[in-house]
């Protein structure tokens, strides 16, 4: 991802102080090095990301990188979690199923019966 620091999008990222990177679960981390490698670059800067505040947003229990033919310790491995760059994330977590709680549904087994099968806890009735 080699972008000049005179090209437009070398000067977009040069000015901006805010990325968002969804479903960032599912990126092997290689790729996330290699942005903030590029970000330090263009901003001369040392700090993460060169400086600019990073949205990582995704969810561990849902797809995560695809390694072919690897084993569950390459996808690990790959993950986001498993990059130096974890030590310097926040994180926070969602606690309110927004989907649910915007368009009414009251029946609150829903919610949490996807939470639990996002956890494998949840075993269903056939």
């Amino acid at each position: 991802m080699f972008h000049p620091q005179n090209g437009p999008i070398g000067k977009l990222l040069q000015d901006a102080s805010l990325i968002m990177w969804d479903e960032c679960t599912m990126s092997h981390r290689a790729h996330i090095e290699a942005v903030n490698r590029t970000l330090q670059d263009l901003r001369n800067s040392s700090a993460v990301m060169g400086g600019i505040t990073f949205v990582f947003a995704g969810d561990f229990r849902q797809t995560l990188p695809v390694i072919n033919r690897g084993t569950r310790a390459d996808i690990i491995k790959a993950c986001l979690k498993s990059s130096p760059l974890w030590t310097t994330i926040e994180t926070l977590k969602l606690r309110t199923n927004m989907r649910a709680h915007l368009h009414g549904i009251t029946d609150s087994d829903f919610p949490q019966q996807l939470l639990k099968l996002g956890k494998e806890f949840f075993q269903l009735q056939i």
